[in-house]
Parts: C-alpha cells; structure tokens; sequence
C-alpha cells in the first residue's frame, strides 16, 4: 500500500525553525513530484513548496526565502526546513505525492500523508 508518513511538527515561537519530513512508501517515488500543502481550519489547502521529479522547485511567495524544500530519492522522502516562523504559518501540514502521465491517455495519481501540526505562537 502507498503509505506517506509526515513528521516534525510542533509547537514553535516566532522566530523559530522547525523541519518537517515525509516518508514515502508503495510507489515508484523517483518517479513523482513531491510538495508540501498546509491548511488552517475554514480554508482551503495552499501549496506551500513543491519539488519536481527532477529537481525543479516552486515555493508560494508567502514563504519564499524563510522555506527550503528537498528531496532524498535514495532514502525516499522530502523535507521541509522552515525558518523564521511566524504566526501565519500555523497550519497542518500535508506531505503529497503527484504524478501525471505524459501519453495518449493521461493518468493522474496523488497521495497524501495524515497531516502534522505545526503552530507558532509566543
């Protein structure tokens, strides 16, 4: 089964750092690109940072230059290294999986892990 475990998550002060992770099991995962979502309660899930199967990388302009996004192919998961933290960061965190196909039929698979907390406040 695909299985994408998320950990690191806490209780931060702003200012703070914090590096979340995620373990991928049950799939191909050189093959998927992988991102970080984050949702607070009553909105919808933004993305937050994303990294490519091959290395290319996207952040949301709300954390650009605090964020750094990475993948390990070999240990088969994807960080997330979060400094300068601030109150509107606090969200759950979801580690997701994607990959599209690029053929005549295009399939679409997309996984996601259970979600950490992460909160900052004093």
């Amino acid at each position: 089964q695909v299985q994408l475990v998320e950990s690191g998550g806490g209780l931060v002060q702003p200012g703070g750092s914090l590096r979340l992770s995620c373990e991928v099991s049950g799939i191909t995962f050189g093959y998927y690109d992988m991102a970080w979502y984050r949702q607070t309660p009553g909105k919808q899930r933004e993305l937050v940072a994303r990294i490519s199967n091959i290395d290319r990388i996207n952040y949301a302009d709300s954390v650009r230059g605090r964020f750094t996004i990475s993948r390990d192919n070999a240990k088969r998961t994807v960080s997330l290294q979060m400094n300068s933290l601030k109150p509107e960061d606090t969200a759950v965190y979801y580690c997701n999986a994607d990959w599209e196909s690029d053929s005549d039929d295009p399939v679409h698979l997309e996984y996601w892990g259970q979600g950490t907390q992460v909160t900052v406040s004093s």
